[in-house]
């Protein structure tokens, strides 16, 4: 870590635990309180909106440890976006469709300001060069996706936190060893924030990120995923980012195939997630959330692996993966259909 890594590093770190604890009592000041629920796993209320202590920590270490430019202003402008979306969903509780169209005009700032998806490198076949119009709706679908994969998995104390902090630590190393260093140290900033906030946040929570932190923490894992890791040349860049992201992503991807097998609804809500799982099979939320923690340092390692290695062997490493997590979904019930299955309220 160089200099400007650590000052990232160690500010945001410092911000966001000073200004988390502050941002519980504007919560609770005005309101903005998680009630508990038949499908939640806390049975007290709960001040959310502590996303807004992660990114203000995160926005204050870029400002002091990165000379501006237009990228890292459009990566700032469409977190801020994303942002405000989130603190009006904690407050008021928009509907998947408005959420969904914030977040594809949050993602649509990053193309405007040329962070974007511009080429892919497959196993095989070489690099594909993409013209304007796939590269940004693959980009907009990328950062979409991955701001909801985050999302959905923050379901149990400190399990986005801790899960993002892991990533972007990855995204860090993948970047320094690409020479990619704007995107290293925006991840390693992100870490620092998610750490600072994961103090209060790990069980028992004395706050929630709420929609603020996740979508926010979904949205910069995405973006810098593009301005890192899937701006290398190698023929396995593309599995480095998803491999990362791997264990919100294997969630997500388990709960639409899910629903679909139950013929509801993929945004509808309800307790089939891996970390339900766990706890169903008696587990208490600290261990469900450590053990998730191990899983996703293991996926993690595993895309740094990836990208000091042979595509053939990416690849096989990739099949493994997948099926290792597929057949951990199937023992643990998470793709089982329930007939008859009445329609409940939607949600993200």
């Amino acid at each position: 870590m160089n200099m400007y890594s650590w000052l990232a590093f160690c500010l945001a770190l410092l911000v966001s635990y000073l200004a988390t604890p502050l941002i519980r009592r504007l919560a609770i000041k005005i309101g903005a309180v998680d009630q508990p629920n038949a499908r939640k796993v806390h049975k007290s209320p709960i001040p959310r909106l502590g996303g807004l202590a992660i990114y203000l920590s995160f926005m204050a270490a870029i400002l002091l440890a990165l000379p501006l430019d237009a990228q890292i202003y459009g990566v700032l402008l469409g977190a801020t976006l994303i942002v405000v979306l989130g603190v009006i969903d904690d407050l008021v509780e928009l509907s998947p469709k408005v959420k969904l169209i914030g977040q594809i005009l949050a993602a649509a700032i990053l193309v405007v300001f040329d962070v974007r998806i511009s080429n892919l490198t497959i196993p095989f076949s070489g690099m594909t060069f993409l013209g304007i119009v796939p590269s940004s709706i693959l980009t907009i679908i990328w950062v979409v996706g991955i701001v909801n994969t985050v999302n959905l998995i923050d379901g149990l104390d400190g399990l986005a936190a801790g899960t993002s902090a892991i990533t972007a630590l990855t995204l860090f190393l993948v970047g320094v060893q690409k020479g990619q260093f704007i995107a290293a140290i925006m991840a390693i900033a992100l870490m620092g924030s998610a750490l600072g906030f994961l103090k209060y946040n790990f069980n028992p929570a004395k706050i929630f990120m709420g929609d603020t932190g996740s979508m926010f923490l979904g949205f910069m894992l995405a973006a810098i995923s593009i301005e890192g890791a899937l701006k290398s040349t190698a023929t396995i860049a593309l599995a480095v980012p998803i491999l990362a992201l791997g264990f919100p992503i294997f969630d997500t991807t388990i709960a639409i195939v899910r629903r679909s097998l139950n013929r509801v609804p993929i945004f509808q809500a309800d307790k089939g997630h891996f970390h339900h799982k766990l706890v169903e099979k008696g587990l208490s939320q600290k261990q469900a959330v450590l053990i998730i923690y191990c899983i996703c340092a293991l996926l993690c390692a595993t895309a740094f692996f990836l990208a000091q290695i042979s595509s053939k062997e990416a690849l096989l490493t990739c099949l493994v993966v997948t099926g290792g997590l597929v057949f951990m979904a199937k023992k643990l019930g998470m793709l089982e259909v329930k007939r008859g299955q009445t329609s409940k309220k939607l949600g993200v």
